[in-house]
């Protein structure tokens, strides 16, 4: 899950290379430098592709703690996909913290399910970077009041993609569903969030709002289906305007009420 994720944000990122990401498994960073010939051999070529980037790379080898990864690559961006709930100490988020480029938040995606399982909680993410983090969670948080102020933290659900993704998808008569349609979806739903939501540290749009993320999340793959020439439309359905399209094929459940007579 890790590995594809950060081939996943590489690819969207344009990266040429993996050498911006750093991967860690149960025995630290995926790394070619320190690894034996056995150990290297026994990786996933997704996983030795990650590794080959840190040969000779900011001094760090084979195995070398989460701790010992931030200190030295300094990242923005932390990631939790190991189902160890701890994993991010207060001595890793303050490092994350203070490592973290001028000018930036720190995010922390603590993604592992359920909650009891999450890497870290929003609180401690929150009152160990004085509230500068930006949290992620795969499992719902309460909002968080630090000091009169409220922080809320998102829900990275599939929620937010799914529904968009199989309506555009089934209306697009897609051929199939390629990895440049998932990236459109994704970067529709990022899209969606509000300056306000923003403002409140949010990464994901308000569930009260998931009828038009969704909408927007069709459109963005229509869209990219038709670009890559896997749609299969009908002249017909080539409507301009796709968005009023989707709009009009989208399902409201909406029923008229009904009334007993006292007299029947």
């Amino acid at each position: 899950g890790g590995v594809r994720l950060a081939a996943a944000l590489a690819r969207a990122a344009g990266d040429v290379n993996a050498e911006n990401y750093y991967v860690l498994d149960k025995d630290g960073l995926i790394a070619k430098d320190g690894a034996s010939e056995a150990e290297w051999a026994a990786l996933a070529p997704e996983q030795r592709a990650f590794g080959e980037s840190f040969s000779m790379k900011n001094g760090l080898r084979r195995g070398a703690s989460l701790l010992e990864v931030i200190t030295a690559a300094k990242p923005s961006i932390l990631l939790g996909l190991t189902a160890s709930p701890g994993l991010f100490t207060e001595e890793v988020i303050r490092a994350f913290d203070a490592a973290c480029p001028a000018g930036q938040r720190p995010v922390v995606m603590a993604l592992s399910n359920p909650t009891d399982r999450a890497e870290c909680t929003a609180r401690q993410a929150y009152e160990w970077t004085a509230g500068r983090a930006v949290f992620a969670s795969g499992s719902p948080f309460a909002p968080v009041d630090l000091d009169g102020t409220i922080l809320v933290p998102s829900q990275c659900n599939n929620m937010f993609l799914f529904p968009g993704i199989g309506l555009g998808a089934t209306l697009a008569k897609a051929r199939r569903v390629s990895d440049e349609m998932l990236l459109a979806a994704s970067e529709a739903c990022a899209g969606s969030v509000s300056a306000e939501e923003q403002a409140r540290g949010q990464v994901f749009p308000s569930v009260s709002r998931i009828r038009d993320v969704s909408k927007a999340v069709a459109v963005a793959v229509i869209r990219k289906a038709r670009e890559q020439n896997l749609a299969r439309m009908s002249s017909l359905e080539r409507d301009d305007d796709i968005e009023a399209f989707v709009e009009a094929k989208s399902y409201f459940p909406y029923y008229t009420p009904l009334y007993q007579s006292p007299y029947v």
